[in-house]
């Protein structure tokens, strides 16, 4: 986490924490709390004799008006339930704190087809749910700060529940690129380009060319080839710098995003918070890769479960698998529609093993800042064309042998014209 105050267990230099044992990561916050508790100054903590009894709001419990005077009940950052007290309002300066309570409030009295207007005394639900809402609010900016602690990319990342109280997935963890998993192995790729300009003045074909293949982009990064057909960048031994234009996928995600709670079942999904131009690169699908034996044991449990992370990757043969259920990046969260707005394309960098190709989502047309991502779950390129049949997604059947009648069919809940009613 950002700020990180480390404090060894063995004999500490500041003579006033001696004795002080505290975990080996705590938040700045966390240990400035700690420090309070103990009435123990740190300067470097700057926690002093002036300010060691500075309180300081979590959030607020409970409402109450009397006559005409706004009582809040504050929860106190670092002290327990028991220690809350009833505070005036002119006592309160944490204006966004104040904004939030009432604002969740509201909402929760629309919800309960209540008036809109503020009660002189909240009943006991109505105050407790404020509670849990502010303390799932919490738990998600924590989840918020960090992801963007572990990603490794441009793009920034919010996280966004108004919906339920869902807090962050208990089994997630976040990474930037393939975690390789047992008895697989990634050749690195031996040779680079040896070009001036890719683009313009490409030397041998470049690295498209070398492998029989087309620039896929144009001068402005966006993708100018057809669904179906392969992306060769640039990789780690060629001699163009950072800034060559076949350099697209491996910069990452450049857009900031929000993955956010929806409100038609369909669980998380992820907006994007900037216009996204038509055939730029938007994010890679990130997992675990693993075998398609180990693929078939996993589809067999996800799909009794009603959902699956597991992507073949069947650009040449059926041998390995993607897996973004518990490993993965933003692209975990995207969801499914009949009438997508991402497109799948293979893309190979520092890898040539065709059997492994990295997963990029290009835009299929302009997206507006505050709309939904999305890709086909069943996508099917070109049937007619035979390099294109080879980049189907079969993101659902992945991993799963056997007749589809043998499986649960799940109801597709994207509700575009063209919806085909399941997602599987």
């Amino acid at each position: 986490m950002v700020g990180m105050h480390r404090l060894r267990n063995d004999r500490l230099a500041d003579p006033l924490l001696t004795g002080c044992r505290v975990c080996c990561k705590s938040s700045w916050n966390q240990l400035q709390d700690l420090c309070r508790l103990a009435k123990l100054s740190c300067p470097a903590l700057g926690v002093s004799k002036r300010n060691l009894y500075d309180f300081e709001v979590e959030y607020l419990c409970d409402y109450k008006k009397i006559r005409e005077q706004e009582y809040y009940l504050v929860k106190w950052r670092g002290y327990p339930d028991s220690e809350s007290t009833w505070e005036p309002r002119q006592n309160l300066k944490c204006v966004r704190i104040l904004k939030q309570f009432h604002k969740d409030l509201e909402r929760e009295l629309l919800r309960r087809h209540h008036r809109s207007k503020t009660p002189r005394h909240l009943d006991p639900s109505l105050a407790n749910y404020l509670v849990q809402k502010a303390k799932q609010r919490r738990a998600l900016r924590r989840w918020e700060q960090e992801l963007n602690a572990k990603r490794s990319h441009l793009g920034r990342i919010t996280v966004e529940n108004e919906v339920d109280l869902d807090g962050p997935p208990r089994a997630f963890v976040y990474i930037n690129e393939y975690r390789v998993g047992e008895g697989i192995t990634l050749n690195q790729v031996a040779v680079g380009c040896e070009c001036q300009d890719c683009l313009w003045a490409p030397t041998g074909g470049c690295c498209p060319g070398a492998s029989l293949h087309k620039f896929a982009y144009n001068d402005q990064g966006q993708v100018r080839l057809r669904a179906g057909l392969p992306i060769y960048e640039c990789n780690s031994r060629c001699r163009c710098g950072y800034d060559c234009p076949n350099r697209v996928v491996q910069k990452g995600i450049r857009y900031d995003l929000c993955i956010f709670r929806t409100d038609d079942g369909r669980g998380w999904g992820v907006r994007t918070l900037e216009k996204i131009r038509k055939n730029s690169f938007v994010m890679e699908y990130v997992g675990e890769i693993i075998t398609s034996e180990e693929a078939e044991r996993r589809g067999q449990i996800y799909d009794r479960q009603g959902a699956t992370y597991l992507f073949d990757l069947d650009y040449v043969e059926d041998v390995y698998t993607v897996d973004a259920a518990y490993y993965g990046n933003i692209s975990h969260f995207v969801n499914h529609s009949c009438d997508p707005n991402l497109q799948v394309y293979n893309v190979f960098i520092d890898n040539l093993d065709e059997r492994l190709p990295r997963i990029a989502f290009f835009a299929t047309k302009t997206i507006r800042a505050g709309e939904e991502l999305t890709f086909d779950y069943n996508m099917q390129v070109d049937p007619v064309d035979m390099e294109s049949t080879r980049m189907d997604s079969n993101f659902g059947l992945a991993g799963l042998p056997g007749s589809p009648k043998k499986r649960v069919r799940i109801e597709c809940k994207c509700g575009t014209e063209s919806c085909r009613k399941y997602l599987f």
